[in-house]
């Protein structure tokens, strides 16, 4: 089933493709962060990506993820980014399918490949600053739901400041099964919208604890990345440990927020979990 277009997507596709003769078919698809569609026209397939105003995200921002993905054009690393207007992003539509999480760990080795060669492109000028990421979840969550436990975290991290970066990149963040795509000879990424430069040691962090890797696999991812970046793994694996309170809370304030803003029962549940995590 088609839906009817927005208008002001409908406007940004004729400004980028003209020579199209209608508007196409619009596809919503699943997203966590806002509308997402899947749009066809007569000679491209595209991905729409909306910015959400109702219900902000802290970290999502569609006009920096554009420009990331146009510094990132040359390096066969993201999908063709074509236009920004009026809150949308279009993007050009990658074939292939999904992992599933059982395939997620036989895949670890391709996907810690993309990430290093993600991690060798410039800088892009937008700093993740994990801290002000973090306050802000906290400013925009119901004051009713601000407990104790919440603060006392925050006030930690804030007394102990970032880690000091191993190595500063441009990082994806958000690397799931989910995220990527599986094309006939190699992975892809995709859903760029937290990319931001960081510490390398935050990315593998995030993608250890975000699939809950057990020991081996972290072992493993933490030897295949340090090999390719040449890097000393222990050094690698004790700088990731220090993220990761960082990332326990922000995995609390992201389901935390996420209930506040849809009801959704499932992201109770995991907050619920996350919070007690980050008080164990």
């Amino acid at each position: 089933m088609s839906y009817s277009i927005d208008p002001a997507l409908n406007r940004l596709i004729k400004q980028r493709f003209p020579a199209e003769q209608s508007a196409g078919s619009f596809f919503p698809l699943h997203g966590l962060t806002g509308l997402t569609a899947k749009v066809e026209l007569e000679r491209v397939t595209l991905l729409a990506r909306h910015q959400r105003q109702g219900h902000p995200v802290p970290g999502v921002d569609r006009q920096r993820e554009y420009r990331i993905l146009r510094k990132l054009s040359q390096s066969d690393l993201t999908p063709p980014a074509y236009g920004y207007a009026d809150n949308w992003l279009l993007l050009g539509w990658l074939p292939g399918e999904t992992l599933n999480e059982a395939l997620f760990p036989g895949a670890l080795d391709a996907v810690v490949g993309e990430l290093a060669r993600l991690h060798q492109q410039p800088l892009s000028g937008y700093p993740l600053r994990l801290q002000t990421l973090l306050e802000r979840y906290w400013q925009l969550s119901q004051p009713a739901r601000r407990h104790c436990g919440w603060l006392r975290a925050l006030r930690r991290l804030q007394r102990r400041g970032e880690p000091k970066p191993l190595r500063r990149a441009l990082l994806h963040m958000d690397v799931h099964p989910g995220n990527v795509i599986r094309q006939q000879n190699r992975l892809r990424l995709i859903d760029w919208e937290y990319a931001s430069d960081g510490d390398i040691a935050l990315e593998l962090a995030a993608l250890a604890a975000g699939n809950a890797l057990d020991a081996s696999q972290q072992q493993a991812l933490t030897e295949r990345y340090a090999a390719l970046q040449q890097l000393n793994a222990a050094t690698l694996r004790q700088q990731m440990m220090r993220w990761q309170p960082w990332l326990a809370l922000l995995a609390a304030s992201w389901y935390e927020l996420r209930w506040q803003q849809s009801g959704e029962e499932t992201f109770y549940t995991l907050a619920a979990q996350a919070w007690q995590r980050v008080r164990s």
